[in-house]
């Protein structure tokens, strides 16, 4: 229990039990909760997307749902994101990438990546109805925190120095917490029409094995920013799957 609360308090703003220790084993461990942490964001998204259209039309009670999860997540990812493409779309070097994502103002690159990010995300989900909605959001959400996972397993981390304005990040993941993880992303799947499970994993590794190419092009290797820019994306690859099947008349309901 004391490494999924950790995973809790690092990933979200949920509360968690004030007793609680603070360790780098228990961060190293907590990354085997992440996809966990990431259901748990995704149901409460579902859940307010469900009050929200007792009262609001489709398309409003979605924006709801979606800044909803933000504030769950205290925006965690999708700051990441900003980062990510401040510093891989302003910087030359390895060095100067890295000095970019240390900075917290918020550049042309992040922005306009941002903004991107979130009506690409917007527009891809009030294109499907609510009765699919629910699980491919709860889904999504827990599948794209994954595949980070795997990426930790298979890469190499870039020290940040102190002047980071990162949370420190779990940087080692065992196969005890690959399997945990992988079991933990498993239920979510089974809700889904077997085409869009098999779609949203294909989507998943693409989007893993280009992205991991790049960064270690660019910077060899992954820092925390990288990890919330990866979830990121494979959040929207995954409702663009979902989106391309919903439009080829294989139903997601």
């Amino acid at each position: 229990m004391h490494v999924f609360w950790t995973a809790v308090m690092f990933f979200t703003r949920i509360p968690v039990p004030a007793s609680l220790p603070y360790s780098n084993q228990l961060l190293n461990q907590a990354l085997r909760f992440f996809p966990l942490v990431g259901m748990l964001v995704g149901i409460l998204g579902a859940g307010v997307l469900w009050l929200a259209l007792l009262v609001f039309p489709p398309p409003l009670a979605l924006l709801v749902s979606m800044g909803a999860t933000i504030l769950i997540t205290g925006a965690f990812h999708e700051d990441g994101f900003a980062d990510f493409c401040d510093g891989y779309g302003g910087g030359m070097s390895a060095e100067r990438i890295l000095e970019i994502m240390k900075d917290s103002r918020l550049g042309t690159y992040g922005t306009i990546g941002l903004l991107a990010m979130l009506a690409a995300k917007y527009t891809a989900l009030v294109s499907l109805t609510p009765p699919a909605l629910y699980p491919i959001l709860v889904a999504a959400h827990t599948l794209s925190r994954f595949v980070p996972v795997l990426l930790v397993r298979t890469t190499r981390y870039i020290r940040e120095d102190s002047l980071s304005k990162s949370k420190p990040i779990g940087n080692e993941v065992s196969t005890r917490s690959l399997l945990i993880a992988a079991c933990c992303t498993v239920p979510p799947l089974i809700f889904l029409p077997w085409r869009l499970t098999a779609a949203m994993l294909a989507v998943s590794a693409v989007i893993l094995v280009l992205f991991r190419r790049y960064i270690l092009k660019r910077t060899g290797g992954y820092s925390g920013d990288v990890l919330g820019a990866l979830q990121q994306l494979c959040e929207l690859g995954l409702y663009l799957a979902a989106v391309a099947l919903h439009h080829r008349a294989w139903p997601c309901n």
